[in-house]
Formats: structure tokens, sequence, C-alpha cells
């Protein structure tokens, strides 16, 4: 049996962490309240977190979905000390990637006197990828493309609003798989799940100049409702779509899963966390892998108030979350 792990609160404010089997039945963890506290149950004594979930017989049922329409249901995943939870990323990923990416930065490229057909910075690094991202047993794959998205306060959960900045030229979805990892006592990385997510960029910043990746990727991310444990099936199918005014305005198929990808997980596991940095105990770290479809590379141009849809087995819920804009806030550095 494969379980999922859904964070969510009472109508009281109370917190539950409910299990929810391959039928769709959901019931309350007994021995942990959130999934964090599970997951350090589950180090101490050695057990999956399935095992940990089930050392006491579970509660009563969930209704998940009426949960999710009620506003109820939390991100996953959250730590107590939001500074110690990490979203990161990685790019160029995914065997269909690198064609948008590419679109952005030819042009720039053939402004120059004599590019003729030379490649772009992320074309070259997407086809390292696919020469050496799967690498054999015991050998260390090509590095890949790396971005910080920033801490917990960064992450929104399921139905809250993915906030753009409001400097921001563009918000634009990134249907991607994340990883989600707890650092034990000892500084080993351990994976929780997987789950569905929203990565949230700003293209047109990234089209700018290749350079201004890191400024387009310090924005929101989202997940979807469940952690999915176990193995990631190879071959993730589902679709990404954008609703405005409750009607489908842009919608493409999503792809991921090893299957459909230039690099392994464990290698873009093996490149993020080599860095001591990430290695801290009781850290939490959110890793996005990565995705091939996006709607901005389509030509399509999202507004305020559109809702970004994310869905795919053999995940249950769908990541739904409606794009809104920040206030300006000015920034004043003063002098002490």
């Amino acid at each position: 049996m494969v379980f999922r792990f859904v964070q969510l609160k009472t109508s009281d404010g109370e917190r539950q962490l409910a299990a929810v089997d391959d039928s769709g039945r959901a019931r309350r963890v007994m021995v942990a309240d959130t999934l964090y506290a599970l997951a350090q149950a589950a180090l101490t004594v050695k057990a999956t977190l399935a095992e940990a979930a089930q050392a006491r017989e579970l509660g009563e049922d969930i209704d998940v979905a009426a949960a999710l329409a009620q506003g109820r249901v939390l991100a996953p995943i959250d730590h107590p000390d939001a500074a110690h939870l990490q979203m990161t990323g990685t790019g160029l990923t995914h065997l269909g990637s690198a064609e948008g990416r590419d679109k952005m930065h030819k042009a720039a490229l053939a402004q120059k006197e004599g590019a003729g057909e030379q490649l772009t910075d992320s074309m070259r690094m997407f086809l390292m990828g696919v020469e050496g991202g799967k690498p054999a047993p015991g050998q260390t794959g090509v590095q890949p493309e790396w971005f910080y998205k920033g801490d917990g306060s960064q992450l929104v959960g399921p139905g809250q609003p993915l906030i753009s900045p409001a400097f921001a030229q563009d918000g634009g979805e990134e249907p991607e798989i994340a990883g989600v990892y707890l650092i034990g006592p000892d500084g080993a990385p351990h994976r929780l799940g997987f789950c569905l997510a929203n990565e949230f960029s700003d293209h047109v910043i990234e089209r700018g100049n290749y350079l201004w990746l890191a400024h387009s990727k310090l924005r929101n991310a989202a997940l979807g409702p469940e952690l999915l444990t176990g193995a990631l099936p190879a071959d993730v199918r589902g679709a990404s779509r954008i609703i405005r005014d409750g009607v489908v305005v842009w919608e493409q198929p999503f792809l991921s899963g090893e299957a459909n990808m230039s690099h392994t997980i464990a290698n873009l596991e093996h490149h993020h966390f080599k860095y001591e940095l990430f290695r801290r105990p009781g850290d939490v770290h959110v890793h996005f892998f990565g995705t091939a479809t996006l709607s901005f590379s389509a030509g399509f141009q999202t507004r305020i108030g559109d809702v970004f849809e994310i869905e795919a087995a053999p995940f249950l819920y769908p990541a739904r979350n409606t794009l809104t804009q920040a206030a300006e806030h000015p920034v004043t550095v003063r002098a002490l």
C-alpha cells in the first residue's frame, strides 16, 4: 500500500495529519499532527513514514475533498521555523525543457556579429544533461542548473494565492514534481516523498538576460495537497491548465518522471546535497525537479486572477492556485 499524507486543520484551527491509502480513504494519524513530527518519529525508530503512522491504529475518517473546498488543507510539509525550510530547484532537466528556454535567449545571441548557429548556454547545458545526466551506478553525473527559491515563508499551500511582487514583469506557472527531504541528526538527507508543485517564475525577466535567472526565481512556490511516499513512477502524465473567469483559456499535457527527464532524480539529489550547507540536521528541503511545459513558451500571457491548475497521476488531488500581485512596497536602506 502506498500512503499519501495530507496536512490540514479543523474548523477550530487544530492541526491534523491524514494518511490516504490507494483507494482514497483518508484517516487521521494519531501519533503525530504534522508531517514534520511524523518524520522525526520515523527517524527515531528507524521506520518508514507509513510504518510510523501505523504505530497506533489510524483514527477517524477525514473528508479531504470537503476540507479542500473549505480551505482547510495546508501545504503537505512545513517547519516550525520557516527559516529552516529551504526551497530550491533544478532546470533544463526534462527532455523538452530546452526548447522554450532556447527561444528566450537565441534572439539576444543572434544579435552578436557572426553568431550563426552558435548554441545558447541553455542549450549547451541541456545537451550536457542528455549526455551525462543519467550516470551508471557508482558514477557521478553532470551537474544541472540550480537555483534558490526562498525559505518556508515563500511556500504556498492548496488554494492559497501565488503572489507576484509589485516589480515583477510576469507571473507564470511551472508545473513540476518536488521532492521533500528531512535532514537527520547525523546530517544524512532523508526523502519523505514527492509532491505535485507549481514552481512559479518571472519568465519576462529571465528572457531579458539569462544571468537574471536568480532574480526570476525568487518567488512563491506552491505544493499540491498531498505528499506521495515511495518511489516516483518513471512516467508521470497529467495536464497543466489556466482558468480565467471560469473558462479554460490554455492547456497542455504535463509530463515528468525519469522516462521524460534527461537527469535521474538521484543525480539531481546528489548535486544538491553534496553541499554541507544543505545537510544541517533538522532542516527541511523542498526541491523542484524542473518541467518542459510552460504557457509562456507558447506565447500565452497570464493575468492577475488567473487560476493555475495542475493534475497528474498518481497524485489524487490537483494543485490549484490563483495569481495575485503584491502592493508596491518601497524599501529604503538606513544607516545605523
